[in-house]
């Protein structure tokens, strides 16, 4: 059976154009329009490794379970535990993240996400500064010079470029890339950086000197010469790009994790976010940031919505708290400053420090996802995934902000639930049921 304009639910690009034929009697599944992380994902529903059980650990021995057995030992450790801790991947839908961050209000515990260990910088720059944004369509249509600053687009998202970036026809960029400039700015040659019609190869951790350098040669003053130094660019390539900006109809600017993890970290988007409003004195500008995982865009709305904050949510003292550095996951398991945790839709142990790592793995912890990894080998309870977009259906966040709403194409392989949504609703029931009790 072929299935067409399916969304692919792996990076923030949310592609929505991907065509699917799955053959469930012989168990294979072919994928059409879909990049090679894409494709990959898509086999995870007919792949032989696919979690189908729940499983949990008694006396050190993983032993498969019921599913209603499996629910009462993650219910009984979340209730048990004095200040749980809520890992809500980005892997699944907002709908199941919600009421995730509800359990964890619920219990009084943490929430946190995947922005807390990529784009949160980002994120903290825009609360800072505020944000000149645009959806990918308008950049798409109108913008006819491109920036990627501190991401390897081509390899890290490889679809952007030819669906939203640099290849695609818009409406006023009618030929495409030839109707565009794009620029780089990255420490690495890399595949995008060979593709560029200008690469700024700055020396790591010199963004927010390059990017003030920018702005003082925007406000119409020169830059001191000790920039150049510590750049790595000469002042004249700086006063060219922006030059090419200036001159341009439409800029469009994508920031990475090369940005926001150099040194400088949320003042460097800060001042990035200022340049680009100066920018819009002088022609139409926009930035955006790259964003990896498929919904992370979708928990800090989310969240932001429900409770004011985008990411590491406090709610021990009966009220939501934000203060990164403290409320955020890698520091809660650092100072060992939680005694249990569910991970939902994302391998945490694998992406963490060595020693926030260890302690993860020393309390008790309840995973929720579709294939074995370190996290859920590490897990006393483990209870199966639902593949959103695949298997059902829910809403995402692109990297732009944009609501996309999903349809699966097979049903879940559950009997026992629908969804992500439908597992966390079961497993807040019991958390009510024994905490009332």
């Amino acid at each position: 059976m072929v299935y067409k304009n399916i969304i692919c639910p792996v990076c923030g690009g949310s592609c929505d154009d991907v065509q699917v034929n799955l053959d469930k009697e012989n168990g294979t599944i072919d994928v059409q329009n879909a990049c090679k992380m894409g494709s990959a994902k898509f086999k995870e529903v007919v792949s032989h490794h696919r979690l189908l059980k729940p499983t949990i650990r008694e006396n050190g021995k993983v032993k498969d379970v019921s599913w209603d057995e499996a629910l009462e030992m993650a219910a009984d450790i979340l209730v048990n535990a004095k200040k749980p801790f809520f890992f809500l991947g980005s892997e699944t839908s907002c709908e199941a993240q919600e009421v995730g961050l509800h359990i964890a209000e619920y219990l009084g515990g943490i929430a946190d996400s995947n922005a807390t260990i990529c784009h949160g910088p980002t994120v903290m720059g825009i609360q800072e500064s505020g944000m000149v944004g645009a959806t990918a369509g308008q950049a798409k249509n109108r913008a006819d010079m491109i920036v990627y600053w501190g991401v390897n687009a081509l390899e890290s998202m490889p679809r952007h470029m030819s669906r939203y970036g640099v290849f695609p026809r818009g409406y006023w960029t009618k030929r495409g890339r030839f109707d565009r400039t794009m620029v780089t700015v990255d420490p690495r040659v890399t595949p995008t950086a060979a593709a560029s019609d200008l690469h700024l190869q700055l020396n790591p951790n010199s963004d927010y000197e390059l990017l003030s350098a920018l702005f003082t040669i925007l406000n119409g003053k020169e830059p001191h010469p000790s920039v150049e130094e510590i750049t790595g660019i000469p002042i004249s390539v700086m006063k060219q790009t922006v030059e090419m900006m200036k001159e341009s109809n439409f800029v469009a600017i994508y920031v990475g994790l090369g940005v926001s993890s150099s040194y400088g970290k949320h003042r460097n988007i800060e001042i990035a976010l200022n340049f680009v409003k100066e920018m819009n004195n002088y022609t139409k500008c926009n930035i955006g940031a790259l964003r990896g995982h498929c919904n992370v865009a979708g928990f800090n709305q989310l969240a932001s919505y429900l409770y004011g904050y985008p990411f590491g949510l406090d709610f021990t003292k009966g009220y939501p708290r934000y203060n990164p550095g403290e409320t955020t996951c890698v520091d809660l398991l650092r100072e060992k400053d939680v005694d249990a945790a569910f991970v939902m839709c994302a391998d945490l142990m694998d992406h963490i420090p060595a020693d926030s790592a260890q302690y993860l793995a020393d309390i008790p912890m309840i995973c929720l996802d579709i294939a074995p990894c370190p996290s859920t080998t590490a897990a006393d309870v483990v209870l199966p995934g639902v593949i959103d977009a695949m298997e059902c259906d829910g809403t995402f966040y692109r990297l732009d902000n944009v609501p996309v709403y999903f349809e699966p194409f097979t049903d879940s392989p559950f009997s026992e639930t629908k969804s992500n949504e439908d597992t966390l609703k079961q497993l807040f029931a019991k958390v009510k049921a024994k905490k009332e009790a």
